[in-house]
């Protein structure tokens, strides 16, 4: 670029105001006091962003007589010290709301289509969800990891959970006195387990 071109005047930082540092004072504004104004002192409840500009002696005489509960009776600051737990916003206690059951909250609002938040509320799920959970269908793998469990398809996760227990028990070298020679089924049992938990069934 040519230093004569007038892209060259578009891009070029002019200098604005003094950017060098300002020795402005301010004065110390408790009454009587000329000193310089170094620190800053709060005004009080309620006007949390102003502050009165104090010279150190007289911020430090201040602060010594600073109440920020001031005129107020015991039980406000109290109450004042418990809201400030939530930031002073409204809270309700639970199960109290107009939507205190979970399930009926969203299916009213249409975002529960497996029922799910209704069975944890303790309702059961519709037939809709039901009929998807039976038609799922069983992968090869899935069926070789219920077989080496020894159960069929359609049994519940607290069966497989159940069948899992007691396969582990059983041949675990600790329940036969120290005895390895299990311990190739134990581990096929343990994976064929963790496969289906992966997969949802257990």
């Amino acid at each position: 670029m040519k230093l004569d071109s007038p892209l060259f005047d578009k891009i070029r930082v002019k200098p604005g105001e003094d950017r060098r540092a300002r020795t402005t004072e301010h004065v110390c504004e408790w009454p009587g006091c000329s000193n310089e104004a170094t620190h800053r002192a709060p005004k009080g409840r309620g006007r949390e962003k102003d502050y009165w500009r104090y010279c150190l002696d007289h911020v430090r005489e201040y602060n010594q007589n600073y109440n920020f509960f001031q005129g107020m009776s015991d039980d406000d600051v109290r109450r004042y010290q418990k809201d400030a737990l939530t930031g002073h916003r409204p809270t309700w206690k639970m199960g109290t709301g107009k939507y205190s059951d979970p399930g009926r909250f969203y299916a009213e609002n249409g975002i529960d289509p497996l029922d799910m938040y209704r069975e944890f509320a303790g309702g059961s799920p519709s037939g809709k969800a039901r009929a998807k959970a039976e038609a799922r269908t069983i992968r090869n793998a899935e069926r070789k990891a219920l077989d080496t469990l020894g159960l069929e398809v359609g049994v519940t996760k607290s069966q497989i959970k159940a069948k899992f227990h007691d396969l582990v028990k059983r041949h675990h070298p600790d329940s036969n006195g120290g005895d390895r020679s299990t311990e190739d089924r134990l581990i096929e049992i343990i994976q064929a387990y963790n496969y289906l938990k992966s997969a949802g069934f257990a």
